[in-house]
Parts: structure tokens; sequence; C-alpha cells
């Protein structure tokens, strides 16, 4: 009996025993699958990525391998969201989890550091955050790993140098495709990457023609390794869109540019959607699309605002977490070593020269304000010296010399008066005062200005107004109903319409843009 009740303890045991190792087999089997999908979702739905990712955060809170890399996953997502703020906080959060000896993890992690710095152009910090990499990658067990990090490394350098010296990033990029020939035979996805960059040195070294090979080698190679990489797809189509721009192809370019603008939709990348709309408006300016051109110069001014504003965010959350990061490692270091003090004089310098590369995005931002402004200003003197090429056609009525040049001197003296601000202001009321018919001041008005009577005088008070708006700071805080009203408009909107078809954009824009200006005025002075 004794035996019996031993034997079946032993079996239930054994049989416990089993469930646990199949249940925790299934588990893992299960977090393998979420990861993989994770990763398939990082460049076609970073949103769905990022939610995976979440859950599998928040069931292995205490392994810090799975913390690091699932960190690494979602600063990828961001990047492709063009989010990079949430990119670099996540980035840091993963350097901090990653174990000492994962170097996998450590070098990708790295390699990632580096591109982001240079995508917000701290130059400044990619020396001090890249002398370990290679130290990182050398030490990666997988010879496939180790190469395709060093490969991304590398490429990486070819669009910092591109902007310094073309012809040494044409030399840097066909080193790299003689060094690292076994990684663009084997990786797909590094291949592409590298006719993306390839494509973007022949563009701006002028081989057109070669860059859109490059460009179509990249969307082909997406389509046939089964990725559905909509990021690169976006950066493809882009290229190839410009590069149909600058070979006069301006309806290829607009085609494919609003097939680019489609997957950037998709990711919500504001970045990517910044320079498509920026290309659609060139594209459409060289093709003569008036209309079209200010329609997306504005949506690219809009969206080039909100870009500056998450990079500067992304840059400040930068330097805070890098002052962090060295913090703790300057303490760390005071307690194992006194030399180490020197540590906290380098840490010093690379604070003071990201505060440096701060300020002097800062500058030039508000030198590009600035010039924005200038470029939207309209002054008298300016209205009065345009004079537009004459019309081909036919004229419609003769007027005599004498008295086509005696209206022409008092339009110009009723230009500086304040007359055209009156509400009953009409082509009769001014010909009854300059003593002449309609017929005569239209066809002045016309063959003079290029503009119809109404146009013309539209123009004067949207300049006067204008004018206010420069030289009196009290006129910024009105409302635009007032404004209307002052320049001799009898609505809110149609003032609004008429200001946005002369200036380009809506009167609200304009007096934000003049208040920004002056805000940065006062705060250097």
């Amino acid at each position: 009996m004794k035996l019996c009740f031993k034997r079946l303890y032993t079996i239930t045991f054994a049989l416990g025993l089993l469930w646990s190792v199949i249940g925790a087999t299934a588990l893992y089997a299960q977090q393998d699958d979420l990861q993989l999908k994770a990763n398939e979702l990082v460049y076609s739905n970073p949103e769905e990525a990022i939610k995976i990712a979440e859950v599998i955060i928040k069931g292995h809170e205490d392994e810090d391998g799975i913390q690091a890399e699932m960190g690494l996953l979602l600063a990828k997502c961001y990047w492709v969201k063009g989010d990079y703020k949430q990119a670099a906080e996540w980035l840091f959060k993963a350097s901090e989890q990653v174990p000492e000896q994962d170097f996998s993890n450590r070098a990708a992690i790295g390699v990632f550091k580096i591109k982001l710095l240079r995508e917000l152009q701290l130059n400044g910090a990619v020396a001090t955050y890249g002398k370990d990499i290679p130290n990182w990658i050398n030490r990666v067990s997988s010879k496939t790993t180790r190469d395709s990090l060093q490969f991304r490394l590398e490429l990486d350098k070819v669009a910092t140098t591109l902007k310094e010296d073309k012809a040494k990033a044409v030399v840097l990029l066909n080193q790299i495709a003689q060094d690292y020939q076994t990684v663009l035979n084997t990786s797909s996805e590094d291949k592409i990457a590298y006719h993306l960059v390839r494509s973007q040195v022949l563009k701006v070294t002028a081989n057109y023609s070669e860059a859109f090979l490059e460009a179509k080698r990249a969307l082909d190679l997406i389509d046939t390794s089964g990725s559905n990489n909509l990021f690169n797809k976006a950066m493809a189509f882009e290229a190839m869109g410009s590069l149909y721009h600058l070979q006069g192809a301006y309806a290829k370019s607009e085609e494919t540019l609003f097939i680019a603008q489609k997957f950037a939709e998709v990711l919500d990348n504001s970045s990517v959607l910044k320079d498509i709309s920026k290309e659609l408006a060139l594209n459409y300016l060289s093709w003569g699309q008036n209309s079209q051109h200010k329609v997306y110069n504005y949506e690219f001014l809009l969206l080039n605002k909100e870009v500056e504003n998450k990079e500067r965010d992304a840059v400040n959350a930068l330097y805070n977490l890098i002052g962090k990061e060295n913090q703790a490692a300057i303490l760390a270091a005071q307690e194992r070593y006194t030399e180490y003090i020197y540590m906290a004089v380098g840490v010093f310098l690379l604070v003071v020269g990201i505060g440096v590369l701060v300020l002097l995005r800062s500058f030039y931002k508000r030198r590009r304000l600035g010039e924005i402004i200038r470029y939207l200003e309209i002054n008298r003197t300016n209205l009065a010296k345009i004079k537009p090429a004459k019309r081909k056609t036919a004229k419609k009525l003769v007027i005599p010399e004498e008295t086509e040049k005696a209206l022409l001197s008092k339009l110009k003296k009723f230009q500086n008066t304040r007359k055209f601000l009156s509400k009953d202001m009409s082509i009769a009321v001014l010909a009854g005062q300059f003593e002449t018919n309609t017929k005569y001041l239209s066809e002045i008005i016309n063959k003079h200005y290029n503009d119809n009577f109404n146009t013309f005088i539209n123009k004067l008070r949207i300049n006067y107004i204008i004018e206010k708006l420069k030289d009196d700071p009290n006129y910024i805080n009105y409302k635009i109903s007032v404004l209307a009203d002052e320049c001799g408009f009898s609505s809110h909107s149609s003032f609004a319409t008429v200001f946005k078809s002369i200036v380009g954009m809506p009167p609200a824009t304009y007096i934000n843009l003049l208040r920004e200006e002056r805000s940065e005025e006062l705060s250097n002075s």
C-alpha cells in the first residue's frame, strides 16, 4: 500500500513538472511571437508596434535585456513617426537597461543614438558617444550582425560628409560598397539603405539619371523582398519625385510625390511630409501652377514650423538626458577613481558645446523667420516701382498722351493719400475726382499696374495695414475685424480673403509671425 502511494506521488509530481515546463515553453513562445510581430510592424504600422512593445515591457519589468530590446524598438517606432523627443527618451532608457555583456544590443543602441544625434545636427556629441561603439561592435559574437552594424555606422557618416564635402562623400560611399560587399549581397534591408543614400549623393552631385535609378532600385528591392517598409517607400518615392522635377517631368513628379505623401501620412511623420510638401511646391512653381504652389508652400511653412518645434523639444530633451547620463557616470567614477575627475571637465565642455549648438540653431531659425517676414512685406515704394510687362493684346482704347501722363501723375499722388481707405471709394468716384471718365481710368490702371481697379485699391489698402502693423506695436493686438474696418473693407471675411490672396497667408498667421519676430528682438535686447 505504501509502495502504491509512493508511486502515485511520483507520477503526480512528474506530471506537474511536465505541465510547468510546457506552460513556460508556451509563454516564451508567445513572447517571441509578440517580439517578432512588433519588429515586423516598426516601419509599416509603428503605432501598433508601440502597443505590442508596451505590453511586453509591462510583462517583463525585471528583465533588463528585454526592456533594452523593447526600448530600442520603441525608439525606432518614434523615429519612423518623426517624434525625435520620444525616440531620444526611449533610446537613453534602453541604454541604461542594457546588460553590460550584451554587446549586440549595446552596439545597436549606440549606432542608433549616433544616427539621432546627426539628424538633429548635434555633431559635437557624436564624437563623445561614438568612441566606444567600435569596441562594442567588435565584441558582438555574430559576424553578420557585427558587419551590418559597422556598415550602418559608416553609411550614416556619408550624409554628414555630404553637407561639407561632396567629393569626399562620393569617395566614402564607393569605399563602403567595396568593404561591405558581403553585407550588400546578404541583407536586403542594408542594401535598400545603401541605394537610398547613394541616390541622395548622386542628386547633390547633379547626376540625376543615376540618382533616379538608385531610388528605383531601392523601391524594386523593397517590393521583391516582401518588405512592407512604408518609411523606405516614402523616402524612395520622394527621391524619385524630386528627380522627376529636376528633369522637367512635372506631371510624373506630382504623381510620385503624392504616393510618397500617402505613405508619410500613414506613418504620421511630419518631417517627411514637410520635405514632400516642399518638393511639391517647387515642382508646381517650375510647372507654372501658381495656385497649387501657394497651397503647398503654405503647407510647407506650417509643417516646417511644427518640425522645428519638435526638433527644438528633442534637442532640449537630449540636452537633459545627456546631462543626467553624464552626471551619473561622473558620480560612479568618483567613487572608484579620483583621477576620473577629468571626466567632469569633458562633460562640462560637452554640455557647453550642446548649449552653443542650441543657440546657433535658435539664431538661424530667427534669421529664417526674419527672412519670411521681410519676404512678405509690401511697401508703397515697391508697389509704385513695379511695372509689369505690357500685355501683348491690342489696345482697346486710345488715350491722348497728355491725358495719360496727367492721370498717371494723379494716381501716384492718390497712392500717397488715404482716400483709398474710404469704403465708398469706387472707380466712378475716383474718375470724378480726377475729372476724367471711368473707361480712361480703368485702361490706365490696367496698362500700367496690370490690375483692375478693385485689385489696385485692395493692394493699397493691404499695404497700408501692413505698414501699420509694422510701425505701430498696438496694431498687432487689434481684432481682425478692427483692422478690416481701418483699411476700408466692409467685412472681416472680405478683408481676410483679399489679404491671403495678396500676401499668401491669412492675416492671423502674418500677425503671429510678426509677433514672434518682435518677441525674439525683445528677448535679445
